[in-house]
């Protein structure tokens, strides 16, 4: 049953205000036809989740009475000390600092609930994580879109900006393998956002799934965002041991420790014991496997990327300017014919049976849609096989 007038009229404005799920959404949660190759979503690659240790720690915990019968207690609000030493040793951080989450989604609508002020201005990468958007929704609708070039966030954009007298509460980023333009934020543009941020006062969000996920290139680091106090770093397990733990973690700085723990005991207490007790064996069990699921995972991935590059270049030359991506899970191709119409496109694609993302689902101001011409691949959980047969129905789309 719709609820009607009198029915919404009896929500909170938060609940009236949030936006309905389209675009994005839509596409990712389409029931297609059968046979359709869904290019859609940045989901694991199901070989490279870790399922028979997962198998052999829950075994072990189970069979470790008093260990199994505290995993269905309460935990703490900041996540088992376990759990939080493991990734604090990973993040080169004292253990303190981290706050354990249900997933990326839970941290990102943390931060923005700290230090976000209702109805606050927070910069976004241009193009955006949509998801980004529905968490920031909880605080604000009010965004300062920021170009995302060949490396990265424009903190030059950014600073012309606030130099002539905009002013934010928060700066959004994906800095390593952008979801969606694959591109990563070179060292000298994350301390160059830094000290913006430490001028003006502002916080930086950053989002950081994919960082575990490279596959070539050189790696710009994470120290400069661990060091300064404005920096709220955000990570999850969710590409690397399954989204269906719903388990990441935020990187604090020491001030926000205690805030972001009491909102979250007004919330969701805390992480599931359980969860973090199976993925705690996981991890101490065996001290290098964490590495050993990495290393398989990106040698997938750099096949993956790689048979799609070439397949797309093959069968469709010239069609598209491609830049090889260095890691995470997305393939972010521009369409270089302007005689061809990217929605009429992504129609024809879905009738011949592929489905994939077009760019303008990700401008950060819909009204001021950017990278129309931008289609995202998701090539992860699709084997080489069915990449070039996805391609083969794009050359019928064209």
């Amino acid at each position: 049953m719709t609820a009607g007038p009198e029915e919404q009229n009896g929500l909170t404005s938060l609940a009236r205000g949030l936006s309905a799920p389209k675009g994005f959404v839509d596409a990712s949660l389409a029931a297609p036809a059968p046979g359709t190759i869904r290019l859609l979503g940045g989901i694991p690659a199901p070989e490279a989740l870790p399922v028979e240790a997962i198998g052999r720690a829950s075994a072990h915990l189970w069979q470790a009475t008093d260990a199994a019968v505290a995993s269905l207690q309460y935990a703490p609000a900041r996540g088992s000390a376990a759990l939080c030493d493991w990734i604090a040793k990973r993040e080169g951080v004292d253990p303190s600092r981290i706050v354990v989450t249900n997933g990326g989604m839970h941290g990102l609508a943390l931060a923005v609930l700290t230090v976000v002020e209702r109805g606050a201005t927070v910069a976004v990468d241009d193009p955006v994580f949509p998801g980004f958007l529905w968490a920031l929704e909880v605080s604000t609708t009010r965004i300062l879109p920021v170009p995302v070039v060949a490396d990265g966030f424009d903190v030059e954009h950014l600073a012309r900006r606030l130099a002539t007298g905009a002013r934010i509460a928060a700066a959004y980023t994906v800095p390593d393998f952008h979801n969606p333009a694959q591109v990563s934020l070179s060292a000298p543009k994350r301390q160059a956002l830094i000290d913006l941020a430490e001028r003006y006062g502002f916080y930086v969000i950053i989002d950081d799934p994919y960082r575990e996920l490279r596959f070539g290139g050189q790696d710009q680091g994470v120290a400069v965002f661990h060091q300064s106090d404005r920096a709220i770093h955000v990570n999850t397990f969710t590409k690397t041991l399954g989204p269906g733990w719903r388990v990441g973690w935020l990187v604090l700085p020491d001030h926000l420790v205690e805030p972001v723990i009491r909102l979250r005991n007004r919330l969701d207490v805390h992480t599931s014991s359980v969860t973090q007790a199976v993925i705690e064996r996981l991890l101490t069990d065996d001290a290098h496997l964490f590495d050993r699921i990495v290393r398989g995972a990106t040698a997938l991935y750099r096949e993956r990327a790689g048979a799609l590059i070439d397949a797309l270049r093959e069968q469709l030359p010239g069609a598209f300017d491609i830049v090889a991506p260095e890691g995470g899970l997305f393939l972010w191709p521009r369409l270089t014919d302007d005689a061809v119409d990217p929605a009429a496109l992504f129609r024809r694609a879905a009738a011949h049976g592929v489905l994939y993302q077009p760019g303008e689902f990700f401008a950060a101001d819909p009204r001021r849609p950017s990278s129309t011409r931008h289609v995202r691949f998701a090539y992860s959980d699709r084997t080489p096989e069915e990449l070039r047969e996805a391609v083969r129905r794009l050359v019928l789309a064209f």
